[in-house]
């Protein structure tokens, strides 16, 4: 605070007087006006934990302004939409509507994460996949692929070696050379990914819509990176996509399918409670 203070007085051009009115901020013993827009003042005591400690006097100069600038410009914007508000706007009817939307969102919230059943099964999941497979159709192409960017200077006749090798002790060993030498290495034979993200990763035309069925394997270089890619799985676009790619996805369904159940069998649930109390009263 003692630092704001010290630099209070270079904002010679900070402080903003326009029409006169009763402030909504009292002012406190001994506080600074930094700015006023009609009848709303910023007080320097309202800065306080806006300059970290250990700031210098210039930095604290431009965060004082900057902060009292903001400021200004959102109390002439408040300013403004509150004299434009439209006759038949309900103001006090849209903020109970919002908060009672916030009421019952927190309470929805809390009430799914006390109840909710989150584990959801393999075998529920695959059920769920095969029985809404419509609702998996692919965009665009995926595929499993394996893929080194190396620099120059990598030994290529031991890479070579790992490479084309279908010894499974080599695929360590082959992880391990890329640790040591890659730019980027993409060695999960699981992972799913996007043509379009693959291709980017690759010299211009290397994988493309139209070729990737056919270019399965290659290596090539485009003078400051030698690259080696493997095609191991393709799925085209329009497709069904396979269970592996999507089964996050159909995951978060059923989540939310149960979360809506819960919700509605709960509001059913304390309908009938608060009927059989006779604390509801529907007129006829």
């Amino acid at each position: 605070m003692a630092r704001i203070l010290s630099t209070f007085f270079l904002l010679l051009g900070l402080v903003f007087f326009w029409h006169c009115g009763v402030s909504d901020n009292p002012p406190k013993a001994d506080d600074k006006l930094l700015a006023k827009v009609y009848n709303k003042n910023l007080y320097l005591s309202e800065l306080e934990g806006i300059v970290p400690e250990g700031t210098n006097a210039n930095d604290s100069v431009l965060m004082v302004t900057a902060y009292a600038q903001r400021w200004v410009r959102d109390q002439l914007l408040m300013y403004e939409a509150e004299r434009n508000i439209p006759k038949d706007l309900n103001i006090d009817k849209l903020v109970r509507d919002y908060r009672a939307s916030l009421v019952r969102y927190n309470f929805e919230q809390q009430l799914v994460a006390e109840k909710l059943d989150s584990t959801v099964s393999e075998a529920e999941l695959k059920a769920f996949y095969e029985n809404n497979k419509d609702q998996f159709q692919l965009e665009s192409t995926i595929l499993k692929c394996l893929l080194l960017k190396l620099p120059p200077n990598a030994p290529q006749n031991e890479l070579n070696k790992l490479w084309y090798s279908r010894n499974n002790a080599d695929e360590i060993k082959l992880r391990n050379y890329a640790k040591q030498w890659a730019a980027l290495a993409l060695l999960d034979t699981e992972k799913w990914y996007k043509l379009e993200e693959l291709a980017a990763l690759l010299p211009k035309g290397t994988l493309t819509s139209d070729n990737v069925g056919s270019r399965r394997e290659g290596t090539l270089s485009d003078g400051d990176f030698r690259y080696y890619y493997r095609v191991l799985e393709t799925v085209k676009g329009k497709e069904t996509a396979p269970f592996e790619y999507v089964k996050e996805q159909a995951s978060k369904v059923i989540l939310h399918r149960r979360k809506q159940e819960l919700l509605e069998r709960w509001k059913e649930d304390l309908y009938q409670k608060e009927l059989r109390r006779e604390n509801i009263q529907i007129a006829q």
